[in-house]
């Protein structure tokens, strides 16, 4: 890692409220979270007490509502929040985007009742959240799931096993979507399970090519029984629950990607003006010089289409495309930028005494989760030309 400290982000905030909030949310980053990131992603250790941190300081729950314990930010903001987290330790600020993508079936579509009882502490408790959407045989085509919920008089009783869950085991609540009717998109319902519920346990989790702090696992139902109070909307209208989170969580991601972004091109940048050979600065030489313009366009570009989306979402405007764009681009901006990173420190690139060879395997999962770079392209296709006719 080089001694030069990373310059702040010159960022368009909204209010004089959002750019101290962003001055905290960087000291934390700076203090608690980017010192200790290298190791604890090289021994696996999740950092559970850091999101207990960012729970108290009121940073799991920006976008949401204040009467519930929410930061009433908008998008626009807290997505930076999550770029500036990210560019600290991915499994940190994609762990808040996973946490708050758990919240928004209830906090979008639950009852006054329910989010009056449950919302206060998935936001501001020190409560975690997880999303379970996949499962083995259902990734892009989410629609197929098999997962079943079973109506028990006043409960349901869930069996099934759900794939790729991001804090599997070690989440406190879970948003599920399981099949209560026909198959499709239509039969699927949202349940609330509490991480600790009789007959929900947690596979050993995956081993990763990065983000080895965050934990991945499988889930297992076996006929875990949720009352009634706990469906979140009505029966059947899960997948369209979902489809919305996934709008939301797909500018978590790109916000995440950018962050990644940023902290390959903070290292490369700060390597190539310490680092000397035929007796100058290697950030003298042409080659780098355009490798390192390059870089900084596509963060600057991908920052730009986070932005312009979330403020539609802001304005309460239609995002779907917009928001599919900048998933699309932002992570395979991510992908380039921590490549031409390992490039630019050359041999120690590939070490990891740099931090670029681990954001470079990071930033990988970035173009998969919350629906492959390939299902993006087939959401702006299908906005731009409609239904495929095949």
């Amino acid at each position: 890692m080089t001694d030069r400290a990373p310059q702040p982000v010159d960022r368009q905030l909204p209010t004089e409220e959002s750019r101290d909030l962003l001055a905290l949310v960087r000291e934390i980053a700076q203090r608690e979270i980017r010192p200790r990131a290298a190791e604890e992603e090289d021994s696996g250790r999740f950092p559970r007490e850091v999101f207990t941190l960012l729970s108290e300081a009121g940073l799991l729950g920006l976008p949401y509502p204040g009467e519930y314990g929410g930061g009433e930010q908008p998008y626009e903001v807290y997505l930076q929040v999550l770029e500036e987290l990210a560019a600290a330790r991915l499994t940190v600020g994609l762990g808040v985007s996973v946490h708050s993508l758990a919240c928004h079936g209830l906090g979008g579509y639950g009852t006054k009742e329910q989010q009056a009882a449950h919302l206060p502490a998935m936001l501001g408790g020190g409560l975690l959240g997880a999303y379970c959407l996949s499962e083995p045989a259902a990734g892009s085509d989410a629609a197929s799931l098999t997962t079943k919920a079973v109506r028990d008089g006043d409960d349901w009783i869930i069996t099934g096993t759900k794939a790729w869950i991001t804090h599997g085991g070690v989440a406190d609540f879970y948003t599920v979507l399981a099949r209560t009717g026909v198959e499709g998109p239509k039969g699927i319902t949202a349940f609330l399970v509490p991480g600790d519920a009789e007959g929900l346990t947690a596979a050993v989790p995956e081993k990763k090519m990065g983000m080895k702090g965050s934990p991945t696992a499988q889930l297992h139902f076996d006929g875990v029984r949720v009352p009634d109070s706990r469906r979140i909307g009505e029966e059947g209208q899960g997948f369209s629950i979902a489809l919305a989170a996934l709008d939301a969580g797909r500018l978590g991601i790109a916000a995440c990607a950018i962050g990644v972004a940023q902290a390959a091109l903070d290292e490369a940048l700060a390597y190539a003006l310490d680092r000397k050979q035929f007796g100058h600065p290697i950030a003298d030489f042409q080659g780098l010089r355009f490798m390192l313009a390059d870089m900084a366009t596509k963060i600057e570009a991908g920052r730009a289409l986070y932005l312009a989306a979330a403020r539609l979402r802001d304005a309460g405007k239609p995002f779907s495309r917009q928001a599919a764009m900048a998933k699309l681009f932002c992570t395979d901006a991510a992908m380039a930028v921590t490549t031409d990173a390992v490039q630019v420190l050359g041999g120690y690139g590939y070490t990891a005494d740099f931090p670029v060879e681990r954001l470079m395997r990071e930033a990988k999962v970035l173009q998969i989760v919350e629906g492959t770079n390939q299902i993006q392209r087939m959401v702006i296709a299908r906005h731009l030309a409609g239904p495929e006719t095949r």
